[in-house]
């Protein structure tokens, strides 16, 4: 357990929190885990509906393993059985449902992902499936009767579907039972979600008090901002940092981002302390801090956690040689082309060397502009390139020389 008293402990966990239902409560539950010694259970849950994670998600990650630092048990939990269904928060139509075979594939790429940041000693993994698949007909209709159609309907994306005449499924009124009855098998003390979670978060809260348990604190933490600094993360929107992204790419994602947002991003992603916080915050503030430099530590912190101090070093160094001094990357990539294919589609050609992971993808970031060959905007995703030798750039930071198989 944390040597740490309580209400330390407890200025710590607040840090980058948006809400704490209820912090009286919070604080209650570490001083007895405190004096007694026992590690409250934390748990977090998420769904695996896409491959990959972004570092969107590891915002709650971090604060989970900033309570692992603290002492407590980690309880991530994979949603294996509620991935199925698809979490319905936000959604303006029905979900398709994914197959238990796509479910399990993106399972197993999370639980890689999520040891970069959580220490595997100190989590507990559980997948839902574990409790769900077990539980006959009766019992998974009795969860109905925990909630009402009317209190479903207090839910804003339920509430606007209703109203536009929009289909609601009865499997996705569900959705938040299965992830509140999950509190109620982990007895967990306290859960973390994002804010878009509120709803399914109290239905956690609201379950365990029926079942006559004590009612786990809800944690919300904010959610990240993407790159174009308006949206939430979203790799639908393409404006997210992969956790798996190559090491000069995360980097100068980073750096990317505007200034106004350099101190959330710290907030919610670095590791600093909150008083190295306050420190940077008024830097910034009286001008005794540069930007550029700060945002390059926020980069190397976040590269280093991710792929290792070499690659990091190596990523600033690019870096620096791209963008400071206008040149193009050491290790530039090379695409080669047989003679029948030198004048192959771009999106294509994009898809074929790694750049994008799908052609669609190429298509949007041509039509969005960020898509340059020989220095010249491309704007015609059905163009073909034409024979010869080129240098593609993508974004700010990718870079492909493209030439023929002869070259």
């Amino acid at each position: 357990m944390s040597m740490l008293k309580p209400e330390e402990q407890l200025r710590r966990i607040k840090a980058g929190t948006a809400e704490i239902l209820v912090e009286e409560e919070l604080i209650g539950l570490l001083r007895h885990s405190y004096g007694s010694g026992t590690p409250l259970k934390i748990k977090a849950g998420f769904d695996p509906s896409a491959p990959d994670i972004h570092l969107g998600h590891t915002v709650l990650l971090e604060k989970m393993r900033q309570f692992q630092e603290l002492g407590h048990e980690a309880i991530f939990i994979i949603g294996d059985f509620t991935g199925m269904i698809g979490d319905p928060t936000g959604k303006s139509e029905m979900r398709k449902p994914l197959s238990r075979e796509e479910v399990l594939r993106n399972a197993g790429t999370y639980k890689k992902q999520v040891f970069r940041i959580l220490d595997p000693r100190k989590t507990q993994v559980r997948f839902n499936s574990e409790w769900f698949a077990s539980m006959d007909i009766m019992e998974f209709a009795r969860l109905g009767s925990m909630q009402t159609v009317a209190r479903m309907l207090e839910r804003e994306d339920f509430k606007k579907r209703f109203r536009n005449g929009q289909d609601i499924s009865i499997l996705e009124f569900y959705y938040p039972l299965l992830q509140a009855y999950d509190s109620v098998v982990l007895r967990s003390d306290v859960e973390l979600g994002g804010t878009d979670q509120r709803f399914n978060l109290l239905m956690g809260r609201s379950m365990q008090r029926k079942m006559g348990m004590k009612e786990q604190v809800v944690i919300m933490m904010p959610l990240l901002e993407g790159l174009d600094g308006v949206n939430k993360m979203s790799k639908s929107l393409g404006n997210y940092i992969g956790v798996t992204d190559p090491p000069g790419e995360m980097f100068g994602k980073i750096m990317s981002i505007n200034d106004g947002l350099m101190v959330r991003y710290y907030e919610l992603l670095s590791r600093i302390s909150p008083d190295e916080l306050n420190d940077l915050r008024n830097g910034l503030e009286n001008n005794s801090l540069h930007p550029m430099e700060c945002k390059k530590n926020l980069a190397f912190e976040i590269v280093q956690r991710y792929w290792g101090r070499d690659a990091a070093v190596k990523a600033k160094e690019e870096f620096e040689n791209i963008f400071r001094k206008k040149g193009l990357p050491d290790d530039l990539p090379v695409f080669r082309l047989d003679a029948q294919d030198a004048d192959t589609w771009l999106p294509g050609i994009m898809k074929l060397s790694g750049l994008v992971k799908s052609t669609g993808e190429g298509i949007r970031l041509i039509k969005q502009g960020g898509v340059k060959v020989d220095g010249e905007k491309w704007t015609e995703p059905g163009r073909k390139l034409p024979p010869g030798e080129h240098l593609l750039k993508v974004g700010k930071r990718r870079f492909l020389k493209i030439v023929p198989r002869s070259y």
